[in-house]
């Protein structure tokens, strides 16, 4: 099901993370227009409408059987995602959806059923894929010329100054789903499986709280991932301190040889032969991530990471939280 340009969007949710979408948008005005806007806030709806001039809607309900609207970007607080999803597929708009995908397995089933009943094209917002050093790693690792995958390493942690004024909903279990590892720890967990090139089968975490107390859930990870096709992920995150100087974003280890990258600069090493080094400019990913939305629905293209592989990077974070839990590696549930 294509969409003849240009594609309209109706954006469900406008504070925070919108403002990326929406800058995202204007840099591709020839091929897509935000035509709606829906969020509870009135004041946030009023002012992304004026900037816009997007018609306004109080309930993304209304939003999603819009005729205008082709497609809707949910930018929600995590635990309103599934339900957005499953209306705008019953509406038979296509979706992109910031990270999580959901939160429970029981919400993936329910979203992997209406998408697929409805036919429509459902794109989850991995921006950190976009990156040029992470396309090319992905590139030379799908060419085979490290052999068969070792080992996976991925890192995203920083001191954030959230504390209790500022935090919001990302401070409370129930609306956000855990703590800081479904939240930016997202990103280096769908990075870690992106570059695996794999099923992960079964996982095992340690969770911490060291700095930002105030909150329910951790404020850093340290997972460990077991993928189907032997190889092993291992992946650090955290609010609560910056990674060391010299640690890589990402690094994978081969049969043959290496790859790593501090998320610009790529650095290729074959055994036996000189390392290779690859110099990237950084680039807008939410406008890149963006633009390869529309061209997906302008063409039919599937997406690098639908709900399958959304679903997927759940199961790697549930079981993490429930292995941190036990104590022990948890199974990696499919839905």
């Amino acid at each position: 099901m294509t969409v003849t340009p240009p594609v309209r969007i109706g954006l469900i949710g406008a504070g925070g993370i919108a403002g990326a979408h929406l800058a995202g948008y204007a840099t591709i005005p020839d091929r897509v227009q935000v035509t709606a806007i829906a969020d509870a806030v009135p004041e946030t709806l009023a002012r992304r409408a004026e900037e816009t001039g997007a018609r306004a809607y109080a309930d993304f309900t209304d939003l999603v059987n819009d005729p205008e609207v082709d497609a809707v970007d949910i930018c929600l607080p995590h635990h309103l995602h599934k339900t957005a999803i499953v209306a705008a597929a019953k509406a038979g708009k296509h979706i992109l959806c910031e990270k999580p995908l959901c939160l429970t397995a029981d919400e993936a089933a329910e979203v992997r059923a209406a998408v697929e009943a409805a036919g429509v094209t459902l794109m989850c917002a991995h921006n950190q894929l976009f990156m040029p050093a992470v396309a090319r790693a992905k590139e030379i690792l799908d060419s085979g010329v490290l052999g068969d995958v070792y080992e996976v390493r991925t890192t995203d942690s920083f001191h954030n100054d959230f504390d209790p004024e500022n935090m919001g909903w990302r401070a409370h279990a129930a609306t956000s789903g855990g703590g800081e590892f479904i939240d930016t720890g997202y990103h280096p967990t769908y990075l870690l499986m992106h570059l695996a090139g794999a099923r992960p089968v079964k996982a095992f975490a340690m969770m911490s709280t060291h700095r930002l107390t105030f909150m329910e859930g951790e404020d850093s990870a340290q997972v460990l991932v077991r993928f189907d096709n032997g190889s092993v992920g291992q992946l650090v995150t955290s609010w609560a301190y910056d990674a060391a100087p010299g640690t890589d974003r990402f690094s994978v280890v081969g049969e043959k040889g290496s790859l790593s990258s501090d998320g610009t600069t790529l650095r290729v090493k074959l055994r036996g032969q000189d390392e290779q080094v690859f110099e990237h400019e950084a680039v807008n990913t939410f406008a890149a991530e963006i633009a390869d939305f529309v061209d997906c629905l302008e063409t039919g293209r599937r997406p690098l990471n639908t709900e399958a592989e959304g679903i997927s990077v759940l199961g790697i974070i549930l079981a993490a939280y429930e292995s941190a839990r036990t104590g022990e590696a948890v199974d990696v549930l499919g839905v």
